[in-house]
Formats: C-alpha cells, structure tokens, sequence
C-alpha cells in the first residue's frame, strides 16, 4: 500500500538527514558512484515537502550492479527497477516512506532537469512558494491518489523548467568573459 500523500512544513533537520545518509550510502557502494545529491522538495531550505529525503546517485553505468543493490538493500532499501521511468533505477526505504534513492546515469536528462530544478527552487523564493501552495492543495485533494497528485503537479513544474533554463542560460552567457575590444 502506497503511503498517503502528507506536505509538511519545511524541516532544518532535513539537511542534516541527508548528509548523515550520504555518509553511509558512500561508505556502502565503495567508490562505485560518480556523485551523489540531495534533490527533491527537502533539498530547497523553507520549501513544505513530504517528509521524504531525496537522493540522487550519479553513476556511470545502468542498470545497477548487484554489488550496489545488495549493498543498498543492506542499509534497508528496497529496490523497485525503473518503476515507470526509463533509465531511473528507484529505491525506497522506509513504511511510512523516509529515504529515496535514484539512480541514474551522471549527466543524464534525469540528473540535469533534477538538480536545474533544485537549483531554480532555491535561488527563486517566489517559485518556491508558488510551488509550495500548489503541492499542499494537491496533498489535500489527492491524499490517497499519488498518480493524480503527481501528475497534476506537472505543468507548474514543466512552466518552472522553462524559466529554469532560461535563467541558467542567462546566468551562463552573463558569466562568460567578454572580449575586449
């Protein structure tokens, strides 16, 4: 049974819990991942979230290696496949759900519009909140209905992708050196 769709109000200790698994995540794949983020809404300081660590594993090769599901299933993950996203290898730990982990190939359109996005969140409070309110009225509405909440989720995060990137873009281009004439 999927857990119901609970938005909290953002958590300092969120940080903290990422960084205390990113310890022993690395510690268990021994050198066999290329990075490792903490994506997702408990990623963005002052963003409500559901109370779930998002953890984004950049890998060279997929699917994963034997090695690095049993070690990941030894710190209690569950492994899941693809789950519906292809090239995205899903683990979950957790009843009620408290850790996820993707793993995917580094440098993948999964690893860039995730951390884009992340990174987007963070440096724009207005988006943010934006974000924010429409994920709550979503938990309220959709509480036992996951597709629907994420789905309806969809075209404000597709609408925030765009000015992601041209802010990026933008940011790119204004940092580049200039030619002196």
């Amino acid at each position: 049974m999927e857990d119901p769709i609970l938005v909290i109000d953002y958590d300092v200790d969120w940080p903290i819990l990422y960084e205390q698994e990113k310890i022993q995540i690395l510690n268990a794949l021994d050198n066999t991942i290329a990075n490792i983020q903490h994506i997702g809404s408990t990623s963005v300081p002052g963003l409500a979230a559901k109370p779930v660590i998002d953890i984004l594993l950049g890998v060279e090769h997929v699917p994963p290696q034997a090695a690095q599901i049993a070690a990941l299933e030894a710190l209690g993950y569950y492994y899941c496949g693809e789950l519906g996203i292809s090239g995205r290898h899903y683990f979950r730990r957790g009843m009620p759900r408290t850790h996820q982990i993707h793993l995917v190939k580094l440098d993948s359109q999964f690893w860039e519009t995730h951390l884009l996005f992340r990174d987007f969140l963070r440096t724009h409070p207005d988006a943010a909140q934006q974000y924010a309110v429409l994920k709550r009225n979503l938990a309220v509405k959709f509480r036992a209905d996951r597709e629907r909440y994420t789905n309806s989720k969809a075209p404000l995060i597709e609408q925030m992708l765009v000015q992601a990137r041209t802010w990026r873009d933008a940011y790119s281009t204004s940092n580049l050196p200039r030619k002196i004439l």
